[in-house]
């Protein structure tokens, strides 16, 4: 606020006080305080009048003087004075008023300048110029003192330069800002673990999750770093305890990594001293004394030692020191989540495991396979492997191990799956796998009788899971490299089915999920897939022919080039013996199948009514829970249906009340209501026949009934056959309950009209018997007033339910 508006604002506070003094003295019981108050307000009044500038329009006002009053009186008009207060209030507000508007103008013009600040200093952090940094964002909150967004950015970078107090301090500040401010609650947790307040920092994390539940991951890691902290500062001060009093074996350790540290020494000399302080790692207390005596630097950092790992082809004497050293790591780290984070997120340690795990040595590869299976036995350690190596240099070092016929190919791929199953690893799979689409690829060209079955198998399992990814689907699908190598992998199973019967099942779940993309990499790929799943379908092994089944009903529509290679392959009969023999998923698959024959090709439909006696498998399928596998048999039986006299056979049956059953049903799928009306209407046209005029008839006479709780049929359509009934607005009372929470004066306003409903049906002649009474079948209209849905014909006929 500039000096003069100050100055107006004082003036301003200043007449109110003198004003309300004088009011209260008028008021006085005093006379002689009354006397001298009315003289003073008469001085204000006439200095007031003398100083109003007037322009010209003028309006005079003529000058009152107060005279003292005759007889005492407590009350009196203060009007001028309230006139004058509301002046200085009007002036002052006006002041304020252009005050704000400059204000806003200039805050307007600070955050421009305050943006562009902050950007300039995140330019500066990413390149780690910290203190470049703190100065850009200082000079922003220069501009704008409540950026929170400049607050939490300095404490980050403070935290960098080890300036934790002056963190809390930045993060207090964003508090200030804004109270839900999480970034600010994030930061001053990362501060106090820093400075070892490990209740306060748990205290911070907490809140961030009560600001917003859905970082419930992201705090629980936060949360697990603290904990981690704390337990390794115990194990710190514990250890220095040891070593304090003279312990045997910490005095030892602490002696080893003196001898070690010395330099230019034969790789032998640091082999066997390696070897002895491996000895020595028996309990945490001796692998945190390794750890605080800088034991991860002595060795990571011997130029001896660095030369025997970085050599291609190793001697023996390198490669003793290479094992002596993956052994010591293994010691470690056994137990000490501390020491993993450590060996990991050294520059010079964790780029080296995936190379050391595909290296040409053997017994290498196998040590270091066996530091990261340590590694992974923890959430922690599985997320500083995701974390902080190389993935996919990791992924062709593990892959590598199919070529191992023992069990360490089957440990490569069960470190692999536990990764895989990690939803950070899985995340990058998704945004990598263009990269990781050869080494996926190199996997399917291997020749099965050379690699390792089982651990084969184990990662085909794992690529199947990954490729359920619509994402990854498209990009698997799309690469002509790994479409050919998934049908080269067939080929070479069907050579020994038995042998690799295991391989062709965890094949087929994987080409299975690429066949959900559509259009395939080319209808010739699709071809060659179809002809070896029809091939399969031969075997007599059940979980072969299902997934063989699940490939074809995912390619057949593709193509009816290929329909028709699996018609000549006795496909129908197949599926009609899958249906026979039951099974959920395989009956999902076969009818499918059929659905898909039968809607193109009339011997396919024929073929269908020849082999399942009037239609009865079919039938069967209707009654399931499974809203596909009905849709899907209600399509197969309409296409049936235009077989001569196949319709006829059906009349004996209860295929009508069924097929209405599901036409008018609430299934979620609308394929079911759509295919069983199909499948009606042509039963309708195709057999004209005394049963369905009977329905017709019985229809048409329901439209007669009227009743303010009963839903009307407005019509009746015979070609194709349909029933038109009056719109409800609020559906069923089925579809109501889970989601309105319904009061006890609407249930029994439900019940009451319900029972009214009932009981008129019950009323007419011939009464009509509702047998099947249940919320379905319960309508709302907007008013939420009952409708009931009627029954389909009279008592003394055939009862079926709409």
């Amino acid at each position: 606020m500039a000096d003069y508006q100050e100055e107006d604002l004082q003036k301003f506070l200043k007449n109110v006080d003198e004003i309300t003094s004088l009011i209260q003295e008028m008021n006085s019981d005093d006379p002689v305080v009354r006397e001298k108050a009315v003289l003073e307000t008469e001085k204000r009044l006439q200095f007031t009048e003398g100083g109003r500038e007037e322009d010209e329009c003028r309006t005079t006002v003529n000058k009152t003087v107060i005279s003292p009053p005759k007889a005492p009186t407590k009350y009196l008009d203060f009007s001028f004075l309230i006139f004058e207060i509301t002046l200085l209030s009007e002036a002052f507000l006006a002041s304020l008023e252009k005050d704000a508007k400059e204000r806003a103008k200039r805050r307007r013009e600070n955050k421009v300048l305050a943006d562009a600040l902050k950007e300039k200093g995140n330019e500066a952090f990413v390149r780690g110029d910290y203190e470049t940094a703190i100065l850009c964002y200082s000079e922003g909150l220069e501009k704008l003192k409540d950026m929170k967004v400049l607050y939490t950015n300095r404490a980050q970078a403070y935290i960098k330069l080890g300036d934790y107090r002056k963190a809390l301090v930045d993060c207090d500040w964003a508090l200030k800002c804004d109270e839900k401010c999480t970034k600010a609650y994030f930061h001053m947790g990362k501060a106090h673990l820093a400075l070892k307040n490990y209740s306060v920092s748990r205290e911070c994390y907490q809140k961030i999750l009560e600001i917003n539940p859905q970082l419930q991951t992201q705090v629980k890691e936060y949360l697990n770093q603290v904990d981690l902290r704390e337990k390794a500062d115990v194990q710190e001060k514990e250890a220095q305890e040891s070593l304090d009093s003279g312990k045997n074996s910490a005095m030892t350790t602490k002696n080893l990594l003196e001898t070690l540290s010395k330099p230019d020494q034969i790789p032998l000399f640091y082999a066997g001293g390696i070897e002895i302080l491996t000895e020595m790692m028996k309990d945490c207390t001796e692998r945190t004394l390794f750890r605080t005596n800088n034991g991860f630097s002595i060795i990571s950092e011997n130029e001896v030692i660095r030369r025997c790992f970085s050599t291609a082809g190793k001697d023996a004497v390198e490669e003793t020191v290479c094992l002596s050293v993956l052994r010591l790591w293994q010691a470690v780290c056994s137990e000490n989540e501390e020491n993993q984070c450590l060996l990991v997120l050294r520059p010079d340690t964790g780029p080296l495991l995936p190379s050391l795990l595909a290296s040409r040595v053997p017994a290498i590869r196998q040590q270091s396979l066996a530091l990261l299976l340590q590694l992974a036995q923890t959430e922690n350690g599985r997320s500083l492997i995701i974390g902080h190596l190389d993935l996919i240099r990791l992924l062709e070092a593990l892959v590598s191990f199919l070529d191992f016929s023992d069990k360490k190919a089957n440990s490569a791929m069960g470190l692999l799956t536990d990764l895989a199953l990690q939803e950070r690893f899985q995340a990058w799979f998704q945004t990598s796998l263009p990269d990781v689409l050869p080494v996926l690829t190199g996997v399917l060209k291997r020749d099965p009788k050379v690699t390792n079955i089982s651990a084969l198998c184990q990662c085909l399992a794992i690529m199947g899971n990954f490729s359920a990814e619509a994402a990854a689907q498209r990009q698997m699908s799309a690469s002509e490299d790994f479409g050919a190598a998934c049908l080269g992998l067939m080929a070479k199973c069907e050579e020994d089915a038995d042998l690799f019967r295991d391989v062709m099942y965890a094949l087929l779940g994987l080409v299975m999920n690429l066949c959900l993309q559509s259009p395939f990499v080319s209808e010739v790929w699709a071809m060659e897939v179809s002809k070896k799943c029809l091939s399969l379908l031969n075997s007599q092994d059940g979980g072969i022919l299902t997934r063989a089944a699940g490939v074809l009903s995912r390619t057949l529509s593709s193509s009816l080039k290929i329909v028709e290679e699996a018609l000549r392959a006795g496909v129908v009969k197949k599926m009609i013996k899958f249906l026979k023999a039951g099974g959920q998923t395989a009956s999902r698959y076969a009818v499918k199948i059929l659905a898909i024959c039968t809607n193109s090709y009339q011997e396919a439909r024929e073929e269908v009514v020849r082999l399942d006696k009037k239609l009865g498998v079919l039938m069967q399928l209707l009654d399931s829970e499974d809203e596909i596998l009905v849709g899907n048999a209600a399509l197969c039986l309409g296409n049936c249906m235009e077989v001569p006299r196949a319709a006829s056979s059906l009349l004996s049956t209860d295929i009508v009340p069924v097929l209405l059953k599901l036409a008018g049903s609430d299934a979620q799928q609308t394929a079911v209501q759509l295919n069983a009306g199909i499948a009606l209407g042509k039963l309708c046209t195709a057999e004209p026949s005394s049963d369905v005029n009977c329905l017709i008839e019985e229809a048409a006479k329901m439209e007669k009934i009227k009743f303010q709780h009963v839903v009307s049929i407005c019509g009746v359509c015979r070609q194709p056959l349909g029933v038109v009934m009056e719109f409800m607005a609020n559906d069923s009372l089925e579809k109501m309950l889970p989601t309105h929470s319904l009061g006890w004066q609407l249930k029994v306003h439900t019940i009451r009209e319900t029972s009214l409903a009932v009981n008129f049906l019950r009323s007419i002649k011939p009464p009509l018997l509702h047998l099947d009474l249940k919320p379905g079948n319960i309508l709302l209209d907007s008013r939420l007033h009952i409708k009931g849905r009627t029954p389909s014909v009279p008592c003394h006929s055939r009862v079926f339910s709409t």
